[in-house]
């Protein structure tokens, strides 16, 4: 549990850093000027030049235009073993994921253009839609850690996940105790609740942040129902129950938001992280197959 704790105390320390220095603004926008300059440079000499035979990715600008195409992904794809190399002097990690967000965008412009909008049903077309896939990707990966940190902050307050787990845990045990008094049916909602309520569970459970059928929240509603029927002594520890549950049900639903934001920021790992791989693999079979099959 110390584990889990850290990961998310990291994942707000993150949120802090990205809200007062976002890595889009880093050094004043220093690789959007870049990378604006390498966008206005290669649509300039896409228009200007005029080869005899048309414009098609074995000219000479096409060759230009896909080897810088090729040296950015090769480049891009370095920075997954960049940002984990802590003593490396290759510049500040904040830096390279900055130019990893604007430099990666030109890729839509620039293989656009070494293509010179000519796709088929080749292994060509299979990189530069692999491209694609994963530049969008890391679009919703940017989103994601610069929002859902923060969301996470607003969600948990002063507390971390193992903070919420202890207190639902306290407070299943203040409903056990007061269920004492009160019928078996009660007894059993109760018990129910504190052995079935789930925090996490499989993927989709995580990423959809509920679960219809929550035993918390059927003890509560059960609980209210009974409660009705009930008088005296009986009626106003039902009540003290009723609140406790609710109180439960509330720290349950912040925990699994928690979980749910956190595996939201995840989950497009497991789609740009493979996507690169093949992406390197396609990418390398084009290159070969342009200069040797060509």
């Amino acid at each position: 549990m110390r584990g889990v704790v850290a990961r998310y105390a990291a994942v707000n320390r993150g949120a802090y850093s990205l809200a007062h220095q976002s890595i889009l603004a880093y050094a004043r926008y220093r690789y959007l000027k870049v990378a604006t300059a390498l966008v206005v440079v290669s649509v300039a000499a896409y228009f200007w030049d005029r080869p005899p035979n048309g414009r098609y990715g074995g000219t000479w600008l096409g060759y230009t235009l896909g080897t810088v195409g090729a040296l950015l992904i090769f480049w891009l794809l370095y920075f997954g073993v960049r940002k984990r190399r802590y003593s490396s002097n290759a510049g500040m990690v904040q830096g390279w994921l900055s130019a990893h967000c604007y430099l990666g965008t030109t890729l839509i412009v620039i293989a656009t253009l070494h293509a010179a909008f000519k796709v088929g049903w080749n292994v060509h077309t299979l990189a530069y839609v692999l491209m694609l896939v994963v530049i969008f990707s890391g679009f919703y990966g940017v989103y994601a850690y610069l929002r859902y940190p923060r969301v996470m902050t607003d969600n948990l307050g002063d507390d971390t996940l193992q903070m919420l787990l202890i207190r639902i845990a306290d407070l299943d045990r203040q409903s056990r105790q007061l269920a004492l008094s009160l019928p078996d049916t009660i007894n059993r909602l109760v018990l129910a609740s504190a052995q079935g309520t789930r925090i996490g569970g499989p993927w989709y459970q995580q990423m959809r942040g509920r679960d219809p059928r929550c035993p918390t929240t059927a003890a509560s509603n059960g609980v209210q129902i009974i409660g009705r029927k009930l008088s005296g002594e009986q009626a106003k520890t039902n009540h003290q129950l009723y609140a406790v549950l609710l109180k439960k049900q509330e720290l349950v639903a912040r925990a699994r938001r928690d979980v749910q934001l956190k595996s939201w920021m995840d989950i497009w790992l497991y789609i740009h992280v493979p996507l690169s791989i093949a992406l390197l693999v396609v990418l390398t079979i084009h290159i070969v197959s342009v200069f040797f099959y060509w």
